[in-house]
């Protein structure tokens, strides 16, 4: 698996001339390492007087949010994997006869089903980053002021991450025929762009604000 391979060994892997690992790839270990670095924040805040001094209500919203990103992190890290799988029925599609009406027409639907189903993991990868990123703000706001910088590093891994699951979205919707599904889908991805593009320069504007105090 590679999300078992030593950092070296993937980095390998991703400059070979073999497609997978790819972008998607990438992009789900990059969102992966954002959620992680601001579970880090966490780990440094809590136990210190400041965290002490929050509300209940903060601290137990920060809590919450820290045992959802573990459980983000680790989804993410299932995606660094089967991303790789997620074009497989349309390999499959391709592979199959084409000598008949009948058999071109069975070929062309599964080829259609296929890269609906490519779509599913880059899109569910995308929602990933973003939830992580609605969290962000908190540990922004209240995260150990020594770490503030890794909430921003982690920030820009997970934006990084949600844009790069997005284009991989995009490019399979470009080979499907069904036009509300299109649609829809596009749609789905323009407001998801525009929700993290709004999250990161949030919590950057809190990170850079308290780097400047």
């Amino acid at each position: 698996m590679l999300i078992e391979k030593s950092l070296r060994d993937y980095l390998k892997e991703v400059k070979s001339d073999s497609p997978a690992p790819g972008g998607g790839s990438v992009a789900a270990y990059s969102s992966a390492l954002g959620a992680s670095l601001t579970n880090m924040v966490m780990a440094l805040t809590e136990g210190k007087k400041a965290f002490a001094e929050l509300s209940e209500a903060d601290q137990n919203t920060m809590k919450d949010y820290s045992a959802k990103l573990v459980e983000i992190s680790a989804e993410l890290e299932e995606i660094v994997d089967t991303d790789s799988t997620a074009f497989n029925d349309v390999i499959k599609a391709l592979k199959m006869p084409k000598e008949t009406d009948e058999e071109k027409k069975i070929r062309s639907e599964k080829i259609q089903e296929g890269y609906k189903v490519a779509l599913e993991i880059p899109f569910r990868c995308a929602e990933l980053g973003l939830e992580a990123m609605k969290m962000q703000k908190i540990f922004a706001q209240n995260g150990n002021i020594n770490a503030i910088t890794d909430v921003g590093v982690g920030c820009l891994l997970l934006q990084t991450g949600v844009e790069g699951a997005l284009l991989n979205v995009t490019i399979n919707l470009k080979s499907l025929k069904d036009e509300a599904f299109r649609a829809e889908t596009k749609k789905k991805v323009d407001d998801m762009l525009a929700a993290s593009k709004k999250y990161k320069e949030e919590t950057l504007g809190i990170v850079y604000d308290r780097l400047t105090k």
